[in-house]
Parts: structure tokens; C-alpha cells; sequence
């Protein structure tokens, strides 16, 4: 007989499905816009890549397991946005400030995604072994 952690069922309405899966169209493009060096394709897909990311954050906001990876997910495409932004400007290799390149700030948007997920794995789940998450 399965405990009640195997039997619990994380259901995704087909309303939020279909929302994510746009939103996967949307990064796409984004990214190949990025490869392609097609600066208004590219800087445009970030508006619709990015709400959708904070919506699906705001949806799963009940299920740590959920909230925390769909927030690292949303500064992941804080980061690469931004990243990419610098390149279609030209600015990625100059200097911001103490030796640092405007690519290299997205460094601090990766890294609030992985200080969260560090939270979940280390602090979080440890912490609440038996309530209900995703991963």
C-alpha cells in the first residue's frame, strides 16, 4: 500500500498547460532571435517569456517545490535576457565597474536562481520531509 506522499497526484489544469507551453514558444524564439542576431524579435519575446514565467511562479506559489524552481526559472530568463540584450548592444565585453563586463551582470540574476534553489534542497525540503511537493 503506497503512503500518502506516493498517492498524492500534482494535477496542471489544461489552461496553465497550454500557458506553458506558449511560454516555451515564446523563449524559443527569444533564443533564436538571440542566435540569429534579430535585436527586435529578440528583445520583444523577453515581455511575453518573462510575464508568463512570473504568472506560472504566482500559480504554483502553494507548492514550494514548485514556486522555488519556477522562480529560479524566472531569473534564469532575467539573466539570459539581459545577457542577450548586451550582445545586441554591443556593450557585453565592455566594463560596468572594478573589471566586471555587462555580460557577466547576469551573473547576479543566475545567481539569485541558484541561491533559491539552494534554499529548497538544503534548508526547505530537509525541513519538511513529508509535506506534498513535486520534486
Amino acid at each position: 500500500m503506497p503512503n500518502s506522499k506516493e498517492s498524492i497526484e500534482y494535477v496542471i489544469p489544461v489552461q496553465y498547460r497550454k500557458m506553458e507551453n506558449l511560454h516555451i514558444v515564446f523563449w524559443l524564439f527569444k533564443d533564436i532571435a538571440w542566435c540569429l542576431g534579430i535585436p527586435l524579435l529578440g528583445i520583444t519575446m523577453i515581455i511575453p517569456t518573462l510575464i508568463i514565467s512570473i504568472v506560472i511562479s504566482w500559480r504554483t506559489r502553494k507548492l514550494m517545490s514548485e514556486l522555488c524552481h519556477n522562480l529560479a526559472i524566472t531569473f534564469w530568463i532575467s539573466a539570459n535576457s539581459f545577457w542577450m540584450v548586451t550582445e545586441f548592444f554591443h556593450i557585453d565585453t565592455q566594463i560596468a565597474f572594478l573589471g566586471i563586463t555587462y555580460k557577466h551582470l547576469a551573473m547576479f540574476p543566475f545567481g539569485i536562481g541558484v541561491v533559491i534553489l539552494a534554499f529548497y534542497y538544503l534548508i526547505w525540503k530537509p525541513r519538511h520531509k513529508n509535506e506534498a511537493e513535486t520534486m
